[in-house]
Protein backbone atom coordinates (compact mmCIF):
# COMPACT_ATOMS: atom_id res chain seq x y z
CA UNK A 1 0.00 0.00 0.00
CA UNK A 2 1.23 3.60 -1.16
CA UNK A 3 1.81 5.70 1.94
CA UNK A 4 1.25 9.11 -0.37
CA UNK A 5 -2.16 7.72 -1.13
CA UNK A 6 -4.69 10.50 0.06
CA UNK A 7 -8.68 10.40 -0.34
CA UNK A 8 -10.64 13.59 0.64
CA UNK A 9 -13.49 13.61 3.38
CA UNK A 10 -17.07 15.11 2.68
CA UNK A 11 -17.39 18.14 5.10
CA UNK A 12 -20.99 16.07 6.28
CA UNK A 13 -22.80 19.61 8.19
CA UNK A 14 -24.63 17.98 10.99
CA UNK A 15 -28.07 19.90 11.10
CA UNK A 16 -29.02 18.47 14.39
CA UNK A 17 -28.88 20.43 17.57
CA UNK A 18 -30.80 19.51 20.53
CA UNK A 19 -31.34 22.79 21.73
CA UNK A 20 -35.11 22.33 22.52
CA UNK A 21 -38.27 25.09 21.07
CA UNK A 22 -37.06 28.32 19.50
CA UNK A 23 -39.04 31.06 19.02
CA UNK A 24 -40.67 31.21 15.34
CA UNK A 25 -41.04 34.69 13.63
CA UNK A 26 -43.88 34.43 10.61
CA UNK A 27 -43.21 37.48 7.98
CA UNK A 28 -46.88 38.15 6.57
CA UNK A 29 -48.33 41.09 4.23
CA UNK A 30 -49.84 41.39 1.32
CA UNK A 31 -48.80 40.40 -2.01
CA UNK A 32 -45.40 42.13 -3.40
CA UNK A 33 -44.65 44.47 0.17
CA UNK A 34 -41.13 42.70 -0.07
CA UNK A 35 -41.60 39.98 2.21
CA UNK A 36 -39.26 37.45 0.55
CA UNK A 37 -36.14 39.98 0.57
CA UNK A 38 -36.42 41.14 3.87
CA UNK A 39 -36.40 37.08 4.91
CA UNK A 40 -32.96 37.15 2.47
CA UNK A 41 -31.76 39.83 4.51
CA UNK A 42 -32.44 38.52 7.73
CA UNK A 43 -30.53 35.78 6.36
CA UNK A 44 -28.47 37.11 5.01
CA UNK A 45 -28.28 35.30 1.71
CA UNK A 46 -30.56 34.52 -1.41
CA UNK A 47 -32.31 31.77 0.10
CA UNK A 48 -36.02 32.93 -0.67
CA UNK A 49 -37.28 33.37 -4.01
CA UNK A 50 -37.80 36.73 -4.85
CA UNK A 51 -38.96 38.17 -8.25
CA UNK A 52 -40.66 41.47 -8.89
CA UNK A 53 -44.46 39.91 -9.51
CA UNK A 54 -46.97 38.89 -6.80
CA UNK A 55 -47.47 35.61 -6.21
CA UNK A 56 -43.57 34.09 -5.95
CA UNK A 57 -43.67 32.46 -2.93
CA UNK A 58 -46.77 30.34 -2.50
CA UNK A 59 -46.17 28.18 0.88
CA UNK A 60 -44.73 28.99 4.12
CA UNK A 61 -41.45 28.34 4.14
CA UNK A 62 -39.09 28.18 7.31
CA UNK A 63 -35.54 28.80 7.95
CA UNK A 64 -33.10 29.18 10.62
CA UNK A 65 -31.90 31.78 11.55
CA UNK A 66 -29.58 34.44 14.02
CA UNK A 67 -28.95 37.62 15.95
CA UNK A 68 -26.91 39.13 18.58
CA UNK A 69 -26.50 35.43 20.06
CA UNK A 70 -30.74 33.70 19.56
CA UNK A 71 -31.15 31.32 17.23
CA UNK A 72 -34.90 31.55 15.88
CA UNK A 73 -37.25 29.30 13.16
CA UNK A 74 -38.01 32.36 10.10
CA UNK A 75 -40.98 31.57 8.32
CA UNK A 76 -41.16 33.05 4.88
CA UNK A 77 -45.19 32.99 4.03
CA UNK A 78 -47.31 33.67 0.47
CA UNK A 79 -49.32 37.43 0.11
CA UNK A 80 -51.92 36.96 2.17
CA UNK A 81 -55.55 38.28 0.35
CA UNK A 82 -59.02 37.69 2.17
CA UNK A 83 -60.83 37.92 -1.12
CA UNK A 84 -58.00 35.59 -2.66
CA UNK A 85 -59.77 32.32 -5.45
CA UNK A 86 -58.16 29.49 -6.51
CA UNK A 87 -55.05 28.77 -5.85
CA UNK A 88 -54.39 32.26 -3.95
CA UNK A 89 -56.93 30.88 -1.72
CA UNK A 90 -54.80 28.20 -0.91
CA UNK A 91 -51.88 30.66 -0.51
CA UNK A 92 -53.74 32.88 1.96
CA UNK A 93 -54.64 29.70 4.11
CA UNK A 94 -50.83 28.82 4.86
CA UNK A 95 -49.82 32.55 5.31
CA UNK A 96 -52.78 32.00 8.23
CA UNK A 97 -51.57 28.95 9.49
CA UNK A 98 -48.23 30.59 9.62
CA UNK A 99 -49.84 33.64 11.77
CA UNK A 100 -51.57 31.27 14.51
CA UNK A 101 -48.77 29.20 15.30
CA UNK A 102 -45.98 31.47 15.65
CA UNK A 103 -44.29 33.59 18.26
CA UNK A 104 -43.48 36.82 17.27
CA UNK A 105 -45.26 38.39 13.35
CA UNK A 106 -43.93 40.43 11.49
CA UNK A 107 -46.53 42.30 9.62
CA UNK A 108 -44.83 44.06 6.34
CA UNK A 109 -46.41 46.97 4.42
CA UNK A 110 -45.33 49.17 1.94
CA UNK A 111 -44.20 52.34 2.96
CA UNK A 112 -43.91 54.11 -0.39
CA UNK A 113 -47.75 52.92 -0.99
CA UNK A 114 -49.30 53.30 2.79
CA UNK A 115 -52.09 51.53 4.73
CA UNK A 116 -54.38 49.69 1.91
CA UNK A 117 -57.63 48.27 2.21
CA UNK A 118 -56.02 44.95 2.45
CA UNK A 119 -53.81 45.77 5.01
CA UNK A 120 -56.24 46.69 7.27
CA UNK A 121 -58.44 43.84 6.79
CA UNK A 122 -54.92 41.53 7.69
CA UNK A 123 -54.72 43.75 10.90
CA UNK A 124 -58.22 42.80 12.04
CA UNK A 125 -57.12 39.24 11.78
CA UNK A 126 -53.52 39.89 13.50
CA UNK A 127 -55.74 41.03 16.22
CA UNK A 128 -57.49 37.54 16.44
CA UNK A 129 -53.92 35.78 16.56
CA UNK A 130 -53.06 37.35 20.25
CA UNK A 131 -49.27 37.55 19.25
CA UNK A 132 -47.03 39.81 19.48
CA UNK A 133 -46.86 41.63 16.12
CA UNK A 134 -44.29 44.18 14.88
CA UNK A 135 -45.45 46.79 12.03
CA UNK A 136 -42.68 47.17 9.47
CA UNK A 137 -42.72 49.76 6.61
CA UNK A 138 -40.37 48.43 3.99
CA UNK A 139 -39.12 50.07 1.16
CA UNK A 140 -38.41 52.95 3.05
CA UNK A 141 -35.33 53.83 1.19
CA UNK A 142 -34.59 57.41 2.59
CA UNK A 143 -35.19 59.40 5.08
CA UNK A 144 -37.80 61.44 3.26
CA UNK A 145 -39.75 58.04 2.98
CA UNK A 146 -39.34 57.18 6.42
CA UNK A 147 -40.62 60.88 7.47
CA UNK A 148 -44.29 59.64 5.60
CA UNK A 149 -44.47 56.40 7.31
CA UNK A 150 -46.16 58.52 10.46
CA UNK A 151 -49.86 57.36 9.04
CA UNK A 152 -49.13 53.77 9.44
CA UNK A 153 -49.62 54.48 12.93
CA UNK A 154 -53.63 54.86 12.43
CA UNK A 155 -53.39 50.97 11.61
CA UNK A 156 -53.42 50.39 15.85
CA UNK A 157 -50.27 48.39 15.70
CA UNK A 158 -48.44 50.72 17.28
CA UNK A 159 -44.93 51.73 16.00
CA UNK A 160 -43.73 51.20 12.11
CA UNK A 161 -40.25 50.35 11.43
CA UNK A 162 -39.10 52.07 8.41
CA UNK A 163 -36.85 49.25 6.68
CA UNK A 164 -35.40 49.38 3.44
CA UNK A 165 -35.06 44.95 3.04
CA UNK A 166 -33.14 45.92 -0.35
CA UNK A 167 -30.68 47.89 0.84
CA UNK A 168 -30.50 46.35 4.36
CA UNK A 169 -31.60 50.41 5.70
CA UNK A 170 -33.28 49.75 9.63
CA UNK A 171 -32.67 45.99 9.31
CA UNK A 172 -30.31 45.84 12.29
CA UNK A 173 -32.74 47.85 14.59
CA UNK A 174 -35.79 45.64 13.45
CA UNK A 175 -33.99 42.62 14.32
CA UNK A 176 -33.16 44.07 17.82
CA UNK A 177 -37.43 44.60 18.10
CA UNK A 178 -37.87 41.14 16.97
CA UNK A 179 -35.22 39.75 19.43
CA UNK A 180 -37.19 41.45 22.62
CA UNK A 181 -40.54 40.35 21.85
CA UNK A 182 -39.46 36.74 21.60
CA UNK A 183 -41.79 35.04 24.88
CA UNK A 184 -39.98 33.24 27.45
CA UNK A 185 -40.66 30.49 26.48
CA UNK A 186 -41.44 29.41 23.03
CA UNK A 187 -44.29 27.73 21.41
CA UNK A 188 -42.31 27.26 17.81
CA UNK A 189 -40.73 24.10 16.00
CA UNK A 190 -38.31 22.11 18.26
CA UNK A 191 -34.80 22.14 16.46
CA UNK A 192 -33.96 18.40 17.54
CA UNK A 193 -31.55 15.49 16.10
CA UNK A 194 -34.22 12.71 14.78
CA UNK A 195 -35.97 12.69 12.06
CA UNK A 196 -34.16 11.51 8.68
CA UNK A 197 -34.20 14.08 5.75
CA UNK A 198 -36.17 13.22 2.62
CA UNK A 199 -36.05 15.36 -0.84
CA UNK A 200 -39.16 14.66 -3.16
CA UNK A 201 -38.30 15.24 -5.86
CA UNK A 202 -39.28 14.92 -9.63
CA UNK A 203 -40.18 16.89 -12.82
CA UNK A 204 -43.57 19.65 -12.22
CA UNK A 205 -46.86 18.14 -11.46
CA UNK A 206 -45.80 14.79 -11.06
CA UNK A 207 -47.92 15.17 -7.40
CA UNK A 208 -45.09 15.54 -4.96
CA UNK A 209 -47.00 18.37 -3.00
CA UNK A 210 -49.96 15.50 -2.98
CA UNK A 211 -48.24 13.01 -2.09
CA UNK A 212 -46.84 14.85 0.78
CA UNK A 213 -50.50 16.16 1.68
CA UNK A 214 -52.08 12.63 1.48
CA UNK A 215 -49.39 11.21 4.06
CA UNK A 216 -49.44 13.92 6.43
CA UNK A 217 -53.13 13.94 6.08
CA UNK A 218 -53.31 17.79 5.46
CA UNK A 219 -52.97 20.70 3.55
CA UNK A 220 -49.03 21.57 4.36
CA UNK A 221 -48.19 22.18 0.93
CA UNK A 222 -50.06 24.11 -1.73
CA UNK A 223 -51.84 22.01 -4.61
CA UNK A 224 -52.93 23.35 -7.99
CA UNK A 225 -53.16 21.62 -11.16
CA UNK A 226 -50.94 24.01 -13.05
CA UNK A 227 -47.29 22.96 -13.26
CA UNK A 228 -44.73 24.50 -10.89
CA UNK A 229 -47.19 25.24 -7.86
CA UNK A 230 -44.16 24.65 -5.29
CA UNK A 231 -41.53 27.54 -6.06
CA UNK A 232 -39.33 26.66 -2.53
CA UNK A 233 -38.68 23.61 -0.34
CA UNK A 234 -40.84 23.43 1.86
CA UNK A 235 -40.35 20.92 5.12
CA UNK A 236 -43.31 18.95 6.86
CA UNK A 237 -42.81 16.53 9.85
CA UNK A 238 -44.77 13.35 8.98
CA UNK A 239 -45.37 10.38 11.39
CA UNK A 240 -44.95 6.79 9.20
CA UNK A 241 -45.07 3.67 11.12
CA UNK A 242 -44.88 5.48 14.11
CA UNK A 243 -41.49 7.24 12.62
CA UNK A 244 -41.13 10.90 12.42
CA UNK A 245 -39.58 11.98 9.01
CA UNK A 246 -38.81 15.28 8.13
CA UNK A 247 -39.76 15.45 4.45
CA UNK A 248 -39.44 18.47 1.73
CA UNK A 249 -41.56 19.10 -0.61
CA UNK A 250 -39.32 20.51 -3.57
CA UNK A 251 -39.76 22.62 -7.20
CA UNK A 252 -40.35 20.07 -10.11
CA UNK A 253 -37.31 20.31 -12.14
CA UNK A 254 -37.45 21.45 -15.82
CA UNK A 255 -34.40 22.76 -16.33
CA UNK A 256 -30.61 22.01 -15.56
CA UNK A 257 -29.76 24.67 -13.27
CA UNK A 258 -27.37 26.35 -15.34
CA UNK A 259 -29.64 26.67 -17.76
CA UNK A 260 -32.68 28.36 -15.97
CA UNK A 261 -33.28 31.30 -15.57
CA UNK A 262 -35.22 33.66 -13.42
CA UNK A 263 -37.37 32.25 -10.12
CA UNK A 264 -36.70 28.97 -12.03
CA UNK A 265 -33.13 29.34 -11.53
CA UNK A 266 -33.15 29.74 -7.66
CA UNK A 267 -36.22 27.16 -7.29
CA UNK A 268 -33.76 24.89 -8.76
CA UNK A 269 -30.63 25.61 -7.17
CA UNK A 270 -32.80 25.55 -3.98
CA UNK A 271 -34.19 21.92 -4.96
CA UNK A 272 -30.43 21.02 -5.79
CA UNK A 273 -29.19 21.80 -2.49
CA UNK A 274 -32.59 20.13 -0.86
CA UNK A 275 -31.12 17.27 -2.39
CA UNK A 276 -27.35 17.31 -0.96
CA UNK A 277 -29.24 18.30 2.54
CA UNK A 278 -31.86 14.83 2.42
CA UNK A 279 -30.59 11.44 3.41
CA UNK A 280 -32.80 9.88 0.90
CA UNK A 281 -34.56 11.19 -2.31
CA UNK A 282 -37.83 9.61 -3.29
CA UNK A 283 -38.37 10.19 -6.69
CA UNK A 284 -41.39 10.41 -8.18
CA UNK A 285 -42.21 9.51 -11.52
CA UNK A 286 -45.45 9.16 -13.53
CA UNK A 287 -46.26 6.09 -13.90
CA UNK A 288 -49.00 6.99 -16.29
CA UNK A 289 -47.05 8.21 -18.82
CA UNK A 290 -43.65 7.40 -20.61
CA UNK A 291 -40.23 7.90 -18.86
CA UNK A 292 -38.87 11.26 -20.24
CA UNK A 293 -35.39 12.74 -20.46
CA UNK A 294 -35.98 15.06 -17.52
CA UNK A 295 -37.02 11.72 -15.51
CA UNK A 296 -33.74 10.56 -16.51
CA UNK A 297 -31.66 13.96 -15.64
CA UNK A 298 -33.68 13.90 -12.37
CA UNK A 299 -32.15 10.33 -11.40
CA UNK A 300 -28.97 11.56 -12.03
CA UNK A 301 -28.62 14.34 -10.17
CA UNK A 302 -29.14 12.66 -7.36
CA UNK A 303 -26.79 9.92 -7.90
CA UNK A 304 -24.19 12.40 -8.05
CA UNK A 305 -25.33 13.84 -5.32
CA UNK A 306 -24.79 10.65 -3.11
CA UNK A 307 -27.82 10.63 -2.04
CA UNK A 308 -30.05 7.09 -1.01
CA UNK A 309 -32.63 6.57 -3.52
CA UNK A 310 -35.96 5.65 -3.60
CA UNK A 311 -38.32 5.21 -6.90
CA UNK A 312 -41.68 6.51 -6.58
CA UNK A 313 -44.23 5.57 -9.68
CA UNK A 314 -47.38 7.63 -8.54
CA UNK A 315 -50.71 7.96 -9.78
CA UNK A 316 -50.91 4.19 -10.04
CA UNK A 317 -54.51 4.46 -10.07
CA UNK A 318 -54.49 5.21 -13.85
CA UNK A 319 -51.79 2.58 -14.90
CA UNK A 320 -54.25 0.08 -16.79
CA UNK A 321 -52.86 -4.06 -18.03
CA UNK A 322 -51.56 -2.30 -21.24
CA UNK A 323 -49.52 0.58 -19.96
CA UNK A 324 -47.71 -1.90 -16.84
CA UNK A 325 -46.46 -4.25 -19.94
CA UNK A 326 -45.06 -1.17 -21.51
CA UNK A 327 -43.62 0.26 -18.33
CA UNK A 328 -42.10 -2.75 -17.34
CA UNK A 329 -40.04 -2.57 -20.27
CA UNK A 330 -39.09 1.12 -20.08
CA UNK A 331 -37.58 0.47 -16.29
CA UNK A 332 -35.77 -2.39 -17.75
CA UNK A 333 -34.61 -0.47 -20.41
CA UNK A 334 -34.29 2.83 -19.21
CA UNK A 335 -33.71 2.68 -15.33
CA UNK A 336 -31.20 -0.13 -15.58
CA UNK A 337 -28.55 2.04 -13.86
CA UNK A 338 -30.71 2.73 -10.62
CA UNK A 339 -31.60 -0.50 -10.86
CA UNK A 340 -30.43 -1.20 -7.13
CA UNK A 341 -33.25 1.13 -6.01
CA UNK A 342 -36.35 0.04 -4.13
CA UNK A 343 -39.23 0.78 -6.46
CA UNK A 344 -42.71 1.30 -4.77
CA UNK A 345 -46.38 1.91 -6.96
CA UNK A 346 -48.50 4.31 -5.37
CA UNK A 347 -51.41 6.46 -5.88
CA UNK A 348 -50.97 10.10 -3.99
CA UNK A 349 -54.66 10.30 -5.41
CA UNK A 350 -56.40 7.15 -3.26
CA UNK A 351 -53.49 6.61 -1.06
CA UNK A 352 -52.89 3.52 -2.69
CA UNK A 353 -49.55 1.69 -0.51
CA UNK A 354 -48.05 4.89 1.50
CA UNK A 355 -47.28 2.06 3.80
CA UNK A 356 -44.67 0.76 2.16
CA UNK A 357 -42.57 4.14 1.76
CA UNK A 358 -41.12 3.85 5.39
CA UNK A 359 -40.10 0.44 4.97
CA UNK A 360 -38.88 1.14 1.39
CA UNK A 361 -36.62 4.29 2.84
CA UNK A 362 -35.27 2.39 5.68
CA UNK A 363 -33.89 -0.11 3.40
CA UNK A 364 -32.58 2.71 1.40
CA UNK A 365 -30.94 4.12 4.40
CA UNK A 366 -29.51 1.00 5.41
CA UNK A 367 -27.78 0.88 2.50
CA UNK A 368 -26.36 3.95 2.59
CA UNK A 369 -24.79 3.38 5.58
CA UNK A 370 -23.79 -0.06 5.41
CA UNK A 371 -20.12 -0.67 5.86
CA UNK A 372 -17.59 -4.06 5.73
CA UNK A 373 -15.02 -5.12 7.42
CA UNK A 374 -11.39 -4.49 6.21
CA UNK A 375 -10.62 -8.41 6.59
CA UNK A 376 -14.09 -9.30 4.92
CA UNK A 377 -13.47 -6.92 1.98
CA UNK A 378 -10.05 -8.34 1.40
CA UNK A 379 -10.67 -12.05 1.35
CA UNK A 380 -13.99 -11.39 -0.45
CA UNK A 381 -11.66 -9.69 -3.16
CA UNK A 382 -9.29 -12.29 -3.40
CA UNK A 383 -11.46 -14.81 -3.52
CA UNK A 384 -13.68 -12.89 -6.28
CA UNK A 385 -10.08 -12.49 -8.36
CA UNK A 386 -9.18 -16.03 -8.14
CA UNK A 387 -12.17 -17.18 -9.68
CA UNK A 388 -12.66 -14.01 -12.24
CA UNK A 389 -9.35 -12.51 -12.71
CA UNK A 390 -9.06 -8.90 -14.93
CA UNK A 391 -8.42 -9.87 -18.41
CA UNK A 392 -4.88 -10.01 -19.46
CA UNK A 393 -2.78 -6.99 -20.69
CA UNK A 394 0.83 -7.65 -22.14
CA UNK A 395 1.53 -10.72 -20.30
CA UNK A 396 0.34 -8.97 -17.46
CA UNK A 397 -3.16 -8.94 -15.10
CA UNK A 398 -3.34 -6.26 -12.64
CA UNK A 399 -4.73 -7.49 -9.30
CA UNK A 400 -5.88 -5.77 -6.13
CA UNK A 401 -3.13 -5.63 -3.53
CA UNK A 402 -5.59 -3.95 -1.09
CA UNK A 403 -9.02 -3.04 -0.90
CA UNK A 404 -10.64 -0.80 1.75
CA UNK A 405 -13.82 1.03 2.77
CA UNK A 406 -13.19 4.48 3.63
CA UNK A 407 -16.65 6.02 4.10
CA UNK A 408 -20.60 5.55 4.20
CA UNK A 409 -23.46 7.77 3.36
CA UNK A 410 -22.85 6.79 0.68
CA UNK A 411 -20.56 3.76 0.58
CA UNK A 412 -17.00 4.82 -0.75
CA UNK A 413 -14.47 1.94 -1.16
CA UNK A 414 -10.75 2.51 -2.36
CA UNK A 415 -8.50 -0.38 -4.04
CA UNK A 416 -4.97 -0.05 -3.95
CA UNK A 417 -4.05 -2.32 -7.47
CA UNK A 418 -0.84 -3.51 -9.42
CA UNK A 419 -2.32 -1.52 -12.76
CA UNK A 420 -5.21 -0.08 -14.14
CA UNK A 421 -8.51 -1.09 -14.15
CA UNK A 422 -10.76 -1.36 -17.10
CA UNK A 423 -14.27 0.16 -16.82
CA UNK A 424 -15.85 -3.28 -17.80
CA UNK A 425 -14.35 -5.16 -15.17
CA UNK A 426 -14.73 -1.98 -12.40
CA UNK A 427 -18.68 -2.49 -13.20
CA UNK A 428 -18.39 -6.19 -12.50
CA UNK A 429 -16.96 -5.37 -9.35
CA UNK A 430 -19.08 -3.17 -8.44
CA UNK A 431 -22.20 -5.62 -9.61
CA UNK A 432 -21.00 -8.31 -7.42
CA UNK A 433 -20.63 -6.27 -4.87
CA UNK A 434 -24.42 -5.54 -4.43
CA UNK A 435 -24.94 -8.83 -5.46
CA UNK A 436 -22.73 -10.41 -2.31
CA UNK A 437 -23.62 -7.68 0.10
CA UNK A 438 -26.51 -5.82 -0.74
CA UNK A 439 -25.99 -1.99 -0.74
CA UNK A 440 -30.16 -1.36 -1.94
CA UNK A 441 -30.56 2.09 -2.43
CA UNK A 442 -27.52 3.27 -1.78
CA UNK A 443 -25.12 4.70 -4.87
CA UNK A 444 -21.24 3.31 -4.40
CA UNK A 445 -18.69 4.88 -4.96
CA UNK A 446 -15.39 2.69 -6.28
CA UNK A 447 -11.84 4.07 -6.36
CA UNK A 448 -9.03 2.82 -8.26
CA UNK A 449 -5.73 3.69 -7.60
CA UNK A 450 -2.72 2.17 -9.29
CA UNK A 451 0.90 1.28 -8.34
CA UNK A 452 2.75 3.66 -9.74
CA UNK A 453 5.45 2.20 -12.21
CA UNK A 454 8.73 1.02 -10.48
CA UNK A 455 10.58 3.12 -12.42
CA UNK A 456 9.22 6.44 -11.22
CA UNK A 457 9.71 5.95 -8.05
CA UNK A 458 13.45 6.43 -7.83
CA UNK A 459 14.74 10.00 -7.24
CA UNK A 460 16.97 10.93 -10.53
CA UNK A 461 16.24 8.31 -12.83
CA UNK A 462 14.77 9.09 -15.94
Amino acid sequence: MDNDTTWIEDDWTDAGHDQGPVPTVAVVGRPNVGKSTLVNRVLGRRAAVVQDQPGVTRDRIAYDAEWAGREFSLVDTGGWDRDAAGIGAAIAAQAEMAMRTADVIVFVVDARVGATAADEDAVRLLYQTKKPVILVANKADSDKQEADIAELWGLGLGQPHPVSALHGRGSGDLLDVIVEAFPEIPTGALKEEGPHRIALVGRPNVGKSSLLNKMSDSIRAVVDDVAGTTVDPVDSIVTLDDEDWVFVDTAGIRKRVKFASGTEYYASLRTQRAIEAAEVAIVLLDASEPLSEQDQRILTQVVESGRALVLAFNKWDLVDDERRYYLEKEIDRELAQVSWAPRINVSADTGRALKKIAPAVRRALDGWTQRIGTGELNKWISDLQAATPHPGRSGKIPKVLFASQVDVEPPRFVLFTTGAFDQQYKRFLMRRLREDFGFEGSPIDLVIKPRAPREMKGKGRR
